[in-house]
């Protein structure tokens, strides 16, 4: 197991084959799109066109995880659990590990190269879920992010010698805003107390806690940044809520089915936002 970049091999590398990624280290699988172990994280990932549902933004990818495809058609045939490999992204996010990526030219997006494989630096897994897919069953969904230090510029360099430069293509990134001051006053509204718990974390400096969007901001999303929109939490019940282990009903009763959301009269809470936020892990 390798996590992280390989020693000389700069990102924006070209490959001509899958077994020139193998011999490299990149990639180690010849055909399986996920490299890495359930219990340790994935060292890398593939985009090599063979899930209809994988969408490229260049410096963010929603990357649909593996199983239930039918190699013959290539269609979905059967649900995706997060088991083996995918439970490798998941590790990844957790832990906080960078995923190699690498591009194929049968991925049909603007960003992949035109012949062969691109290794495309370290992305970081931001999150995860569950939706139906285009094949009506459900696939395992993974937003990847570009690590920003490791970026920039790149320009692709064959490693067959050939010493040809491949096309560079200029990308525009479209980045989220958050509204802060909406975090701000929801959390003087709770006056710091988590919504689920009750804590109110005091830190030198005043007091602490974290505004979660119910509905996830950004692709492919697109929660709105508004208060009917946010949770005033504690870190730990931020995230059992955003990895799927805190559900909240439409009634405000929790997983548990005892506990029960604390909410204000003057914060109305949208039911659409928590009904859409069930829907990603059931």
């Amino acid at each position: 197991m390798a996590i992280g970049a390989i020693d000389v091999i700069e990102a924006g590398t070209a490959f001509p084959s899958r077994r020139a990624l193998h011999d490299a280290r990149i990639h180690s699988p010849l055909q399986a799109g996920i490299a890495g172990g359930a219990s340790v994280g994935a060292e890398s990932i593939v985009l090599s066109g063979g899930y209809i549902d994988d969408e490229d933004y260049g410096d963010e990818l929603i990357y649909t995880g593996h199983g239930g495809r039918d190699h013959t058609s290539g269609r979905q045939v059967a649900d995706q659990e997060f088991t083996r490999q995918n439970q490798a992204l998941v590790t990844s996010c957790l832990q906080g590990l960078p995923v190699r990526v690498i591009r194929g030219s049968g991925h049909q997006s603007a960003h992949s190269p035109s012949t062969g494989y691109r290794y495309d630096g370290l992305y970081w897994v931001d999150s995860y879920w569950k939706e139906r897919g285009t094949h009506g069953f459900f696939v395992c969904r993974f937003r990847l992010v570009a690590d920003p230090g490791l970026r920039g510029d790149v320009s692709e360099r064959q490693i067959d010698g050939s010493g040809v430069p491949a096309r560079r293509a200029e990308t525009t990134i479209l980045r989220v805003i958050r509204e802060t001051y909406l975090g701000k006053r929801l959390k003087r509204m709770y006056d710091y107390r988590c919504q689920v718990c009750g804590t109110r974390l005091e830190c030198q400096g005043g007091p602490y806690a974290e505004a979660a969007h119910i509905r996830p901001l950004g692709r492919p999303h697109d929660g709105p940044d508004r208060l009917e929109n946010l949770l005033c939490l504690c870190p730990n019940h931020h995230v059992l809520f955003d990895k799927g282990a805190l559900l909240i009903q439409d009634d405000f009763k929790l997983t548990d089915d005892v506990a029960c959301l604390h909410v204000r009269r003057d914060h109305r809470i949208d039911q659409v936002h928590l009904q859409y936020h069930r829907s990603l892990w059931s």
